[in-house]
């Protein structure tokens, strides 16, 4: 993969981000509308980064500053699935620790109990599950907080 340019999203992108969280795994399984994706891409309290490669969208992260007990929180994650398998996850979970890393000491993340392969990356990258949240958000499925000291 060529280099990778991670920004500050502007509005246009944010609508971008909306549509391909909402039409992603896990927001798919958990009945998560692209109306509330929206909300979130535009709430100014989240910070949304656009990945680009070649001048072409290829995934995004949106981030919570303030997060769980004022630690920040990747609130979302989600690559094109055209772009998946290419480092951009890896390159956007290093950019939100880059972002934090002098500002905390900690950074979370939740992953759904059905989403194996994000827990992998996330495991991958030095995740630890510290809490699980049952029937969370849907029946039958629970929420994996997932911690990594920066």
């Amino acid at each position: 993969m060529k280099d990778i340019d991670i920004h500050l999203a502007a509005d246009f992108e944010k609508d971008l981000a909306a549509h391909l969280l909402a039409s992603s795994e896990p927001w798919i399984t958990l009945s998560i509308t692209e109306e509330q994706c929206r909300n979130n891409c535009h709430d100014s309290e989240y910070q949304l980064y656009m990945a680009n490669t070649n001048g072409k969208p290829t995934g995004i992260i949106l981030l919570d500053p303030r997060g769980i007990a004022g630690s920040p929180y990747i609130k979302a994650i989600a690559v094109y699935s055209e772009f998946r398998g290419q480092v951009i996850g890896t390159k956007l979970l290093s950019f939100a620790e880059d972002h934090f890393r002098t500002k905390s000491r900690h950074i979370f993340i939740c992953v759904s109990s059905f989403n194996h392969r994000a827990r992998k990356l996330y495991e991958k990258f030095g995740f630890r599950a510290v809490g699980e949240l049952k029937d969370y958000i849907i029946e039958g499925a629970s929420e994996i907080l997932m911690h990594k000291v920066l």
